[in-house]
């Protein structure tokens, strides 16, 4: 599976018609499910990890960190998707083992925009050899 997606990547991205490189809407639309699953995987370690303790702090005054099952999920993947994405709004803190876990996402939030530019880079020399 590896190898196909890596296959994918690599070349179905990048189309070339009269020596002018133009990148299809495929590669966006990877970028964009290859960013969901991150955002939905972190969401989820979080939400398990809040039937554990607290790892995320509500930063509104007047809110009580015990919240019903729906009310941790919606906050275990909003901040999944504000740290991913590096906005970091300061509305929510991890707390504990869950500082560790965003500081690595919000990693990938960096790494991965990169990571992607770096291969059109590669790919767009590569097709212009």
């Amino acid at each position: 599976m590896l190898k196909s997606m890596r296959h994918f990547l690599l070349f179905k991205e990048i189309k070339t018609t009269h020596h002018k490189t133009t990148i299809s809407l495929e590669v966006f639309y990877t970028f964009i499910i290859i960013y969901c699953i991150f955002i939905v995987g972190f969401g989820l370690i979080y939400f398990i990890l809040s039937f554990s303790e607290i790892i995320l702090l509500e930063n509104v005054p007047g809110r009580y960190p015990e919240s019903g099952l729906l009310r941790r999920l919606f906050l275990s993947m909003y901040f999944s998707g504000v740290t991913l994405l590096t906005i970091g709004y300061g509305d929510i803190t991890p707390i504990g083992i869950g500082r560790i876990i965003s500081l690595v996402q919000a990693l990938f939030g960096y790494v991965l925009p990169t990571a992607f530019m770096l291969k059109l880079v590669q790919l767009n020399r590569w097709i212009n050899k």
